[in-house]
């Protein structure tokens, strides 16, 4: 579960980075033609896998809800992380899309 929470929370940040005004903010530069669309691609390729893994790992019943409460806690890490340590978000994010993936193969 802890794999498919970092793919999601990878996934949150891929689609926050997205917007131009955050993309910005956070890293300080304007982002160039394709890096927006390629952010919003990767974001929802993220979010879906972390509902695949989460059906394949627990079944759709419970699978789905372990998946709602995934996005819940990534969601809320990430909105009320930002305006405080932007930062150490965007590391934790970094972390997280190397991490997720590997713990998600490891608990499968």
């Amino acid at each position: 579960m802890l794999g498919n929470a970092l793919i999601a929370f990878a996934g949150f940040v891929a689609l926050c980075l997205a917007m131009e005004k955050h993309f910005a903010d956070l890293l300080g530069r304007r982002p160039r033609p394709g890096q927006l669309r390629l952010l919003r691609s990767a974001g929802w390729l993220l979010l879906m896998l972390s509902a695949v893994l989460s059906v394949h790992l627990r079944g759709w019943a419970h699978g789905l809800v372990e998946w709602t409460a995934v996005l819940m806690a990534a969601a809320t890490l990430w909105v009320f992380g930002l305006p405080y340590q932007p930062r150490l978000l965007l590391g934790l994010a970094a972390a997280s899309g190397v991490l997720g993936p590997a713990l998600a193969v490891f608990a499968g």
